[in-house]
């Protein structure tokens, strides 16, 4: 309980970006590959690893095929992709130059999450919830409100050669719309023409040739109109602070949605992380501890 009160930070997003300390310019929030990070005054160059702050002075040096994701104590992101070694002089030239408080209020949270990051076996398929007694579980709660119309959902594997069977019904319990797959996740447009018309759905999967293998029925609701125009004008003033598409920037969109009690669509941002940067353990050590701090998964 304690661990996820911690995580209700509503009250503390209210605060500006500078209240979270001054001491640092950078911070790393994901690391791939043999990076090294020289600290001003001291000796020989040290491995770099996530949740390092990189203060006035330093430099960093990037080997082969290097990925590093940094966020500035404004919250502005910045991805060095490219070998070579920079100071932290060069690395602010690179930034933007603007200060945007509304996505600095998610960035914070972002920061806020890798100072706390645990480890949960760099696998992000190793967290999920198994509490009840069915044998396939969603990485969704029973019943939730979705904003965009996209989602990506992911279940737990029951076998490697279970092929699976998704069935969506409407609230008169008629099939309206089914789908089979050999992978445990699934993607799903809600502008589908047997899909757009409904504004809220059950969703259950089911083993293929096994029907007693398969997971609870799932609620999902499309926000009603009033509340997606209102997040939908907070999301406008976010994304004009983060115009460009990135991992880093997903996941402030991620934080966005999460504040907001909208799990199925942060859970779909960081799937697309992990798919556009799937060699990033990070990003799948993040994904983990985002379910786990929802009560979606367990250690």
């Amino acid at each position: 309980m304690a661990r996820n009160i911690c995580f209700l930070f509503s009250a503390l997003l209210v605060l500006s970006i500078d209240s979270f300390g001054q001491t640092f310019e950078f911070r790393v929030l994901a690391n791939k590959g043999a990076n090294k990070v020289q600290k001003v005054g001291t000796g020989e160059p040290v491995f770099l690893r996530t949740g390092v702050k990189l203060d006035d002075g330093d430099q960093i040096t990037v080997g082969a095929n290097p990925y590093v994701g940094l966020m500035h104590k404004s919250g502005q992101t910045l991805e060095v992709k490219s070998p070579g070694t920079m100071t932290v002089d060069e690395l602010l030239s690179k930034l933007a130059g603007t200060d945007n408080e509304s996505s600095n209020r998610y960035a914070k949270y972002v920061l806020k999450k890798a100072d706390g990051s645990t480890d949960v076996n760099g696998n992000f398929k190793e967290a999920v919830h198994r509490a009840n007694s069915t044998a396939i579980s969603l990485m969704i709660p029973q019943s939730v409100q979705i904003f965009n119309p996209e989602i990506i959902l992911r279940w737990n594997s029951v076998s490697d050669s279970a092929y699976y069977y998704i069935t969506i019904k409407n609230i008169f319990d008629e099939e309206i719309y089914t789908a089979e797959t050999d992978k445990t996740h699934l993607f799903i447009n809600f502008n589908d023409e047997n899909l757009m018309q409904e504004e809220l759905i059950t969703i259950k999967v089911t083993v293929k040739g096994n029907e007693e293998l398969f997971s609870p029925n799932y609620g999902i609701e499309r926000l009603p109109a009033p509340e997606h125009a209102k997040v939908q004008r907070e999301l406008d003033e976010v994304k004009a602070d983060i115009p460009f598409d990135s991992p880093l920037n997903k996941l402030i969109l991620a934080s966005f949605y999460e504040e907001k009690g909208l799990l199925l669509d942060a859970i779909t941002q960081y799937e697309e992380i992990i798919e556009g940067s799937p060699d990033v353990d990070d990003f799948q050590t993040l994904y983990g501890q985002f379910l786990i701090n929802n009560g979606l998964s367990k250690l």
